[in-house]
């Protein structure tokens, strides 16, 4: 008994080690903080949104443009979407409000592509 209880524990301490290693390489690129049981739940979808735009460009950008795509929050000057430009600009996709509004629009967003199957 005292074995089963101690390879459970053992994997509960691995599953939260994956996941934890998992929210690290997501916040790649992501400049905000994120906390409480929906941090896992945001950095992936801020993780594919950068993916996808990386991949497929966004507005007037195309991905040939796109060097690199950053998400930012920051308190004095609010929440955006940066994409530093091939050509050595950097620009601003998208400007919010604040995080809650980013965050919404990014899992919208996501949701969409998914749904339209464009991801």
């Amino acid at each position: 008994m005292e074995t089963v209880i101690t390879e459970l524990e053992n994997k509960a301490t691995q599953y939260q080690l994956d996941n934890e290693r998992r929210f690290k390489n997501n916040m790649k690129n992501i400049y905000m903080r994120l906390v409480g049981q929906d941090k896992y739940y945001y950095a992936q979808h801020c993780a594919s949104f950068i993916t996808w735009v990386e991949a497929n460009g966004f507005q007037q950008y195309k991905a040939e443009d796109i060097e690199s795509v950053s998400i930012v929050n920051c308190k004095y000057y609010g929440a955006k979407i940066n994409a530093r430009l091939k050509s050595g600009g950097e620009t601003h996709l998208d400007t919010f409000n604040d995080k809650k509004e980013m965050l919404g629009f990014i899992v919208g967003f996501n949701t969409c592509a998914y749904s339209l199957g464009v991801n």
